[in-house]
């Protein structure tokens, strides 16, 4: 089936047969999908992926995650509970480049869809696993969602105050850098097999190790010197000045002059060309000894101003700066809009639904958004006749015992 603007992408000829739920697996499909890959997404008979009720804003009835997380996908309905959804199962994994799963360890195998049962009928395989905990070690089999792999991985104990307890940075962060390394293994291990003549293979990815991955230096920080990074609120500490300054208008503008020379233009502009040479201010090092005194310098400058003036001022000369933006922000910007940052796409029940584009992008062959997170079992017909063949006879028997 030819689906509108499908020809042409990096991974067209790509199928993808995504299982799990939620986040972890379906962003990684999603990534993939993006990019020309053809995502067969299996659900449950009934009642489908839980993301398609996720979400506290709807519209027309239907929640607003799921357009997304489900775009560029094909969904199908089967119930891997059952020998006979098991067996259908490994039909369409047999015809399969890359299978994506997010349950936990050892459900796969226990109903017979481990790796090793599925090489056998497909060499070629790779399988995305991403878990809590990866597929091996003492925690392998604990539950493990996003929020505690970030809390494993490190992130929650830097983000925030050092007087308030460490939040949630805002969105499933975890879940969403799982389901990206999971994507990039999952195309280093196509090339592998398909450039240097290797065969299929495993990528595994636990959520907090997705994370670790993030961490920069704060391993080596604590070994070697037995500092361990905390939260430092809106600051880089003693990089100076970058932290965010209050406007007049009550917002707040993030400035980032903390080169020497990035400093000077910004004591300039602010009418304060002394600040670059007060031993105080005048190099690196000064500016993080003395970064409180500063940033309270700026803020009274900021604060008799209004964002859009500060981020002028700033622009003119030559001083990094940008607004906190929100949703509001990002659908007003003009760079945004010359980027083609936000893609509009018409859902059949929705109609036109804005989302975040594709990314990265590519000059070449770019990704594209085809269309919204589709209807439970809505290719069932094109999978189960078209790919594996099934009969009229065979079809609706499987569908009145419940295993699509």
């Amino acid at each position: 089936m030819n689906e509108p603007g499908g020809s042409n992408k990096p991974l067209d000829g790509v199928r993808v047969i995504e299982m799990g739920s939620l986040l972890a697996g379906p962003f990684c499909g999603q990534l993939l999908g993006d990019f020309g890959a053809e995502v067969i997404k299996v659900e449950p008979p009934g009642k489908g992926d839980p993301m398609r009720e996720w979400g506290r804003h709807r519209k027309e009835g239907r929640t607003l995650w799921w357009p997304i997380i489900a775009r560029n996908k094909k969904s199908v309905t089967l119930n891997l509970r059952e020998e006979e959804g098991q067996e259908l199962a490994r039909r369409l994994i047999a015809e399969a480049d890359v299978l994506v799963e997010n349950f936990r360890p050892g459900t796969m195998e226990r109903w017979g869809l481990g790796y090793d049962a599925l090489k056998e009928i497909n060499p070629g395989l790779v399988m995305v696993r991403v878990s809590g905990y990866g597929q091996t070690g003492p925690y392998r089999e604990r539950a493990g969602f996003g929020a505690i792999g970030e809390a494993m991985g490190g992130i929650r104990h830097v983000t925030g105050f050092p007087d308030l307890p460490p939040p949630r940075v805002g969105i499933s962060l975890g879940d969403s850098l799982a389901a990206t390394f999971g994507a990039l293994g999952a195309l280093t291990a196509l090339y592998h097999r398909d450039a240097r003549g290797g065969r299929g293979q495993v990528v595994d990815v636990g959520i907090y190790e997705a994370v670790l991955a993030l961490m920069e230096s704060t391993i080596p920080e604590y070994v070697l010197t037995g500092h361990v990074r905390g939260r430092t609120g809106t600051v880089l500490p003693f990089v100076a000045p970058s932290n965010i300054y209050p406007t007049r208008d009550e917002d707040y503008v993030l400035i980032a002059g903390n080169a020497d020379t990035v400093f000077r233009r910004l004591a300039k502009a602010v009418g304060r060309p002394e600040w670059a040479e007060d031993p105080r201010f005048a190099t690196h090092h000064a500016r993080g000894e003395n970064m409180e005194e500063l940033d309270a310098l700026i803020s009274e400058w900021t604060k008799q101003r209004t964002g859009d003036e500060v981020l002028r001022v700033m622009g003119e000369a030559g001083v990094p700066a940008g607004k906190v933006y929100t949703a509001k922000d990002m659908v007003e910007d003009e760079h945004y809009a010359a980027r083609g940052n936000i893609v509009t796409v018409e859902d059949p029940e929705i109609g036109p639904f804005p989302m975040q584009n594709v990314v990265p992008r590519l000059t070449g062959t770019p990704g594209e958004v085809r269309w919204t997170g589709p209807a439970l079992g809505q290719h069932n017909e094109e999978v189960y006749r078209g790919l594996l063949k099934l009969g009229d006879d065979e079809l609706a028997a499987l569908q009145g015992r419940g295993v699509v």
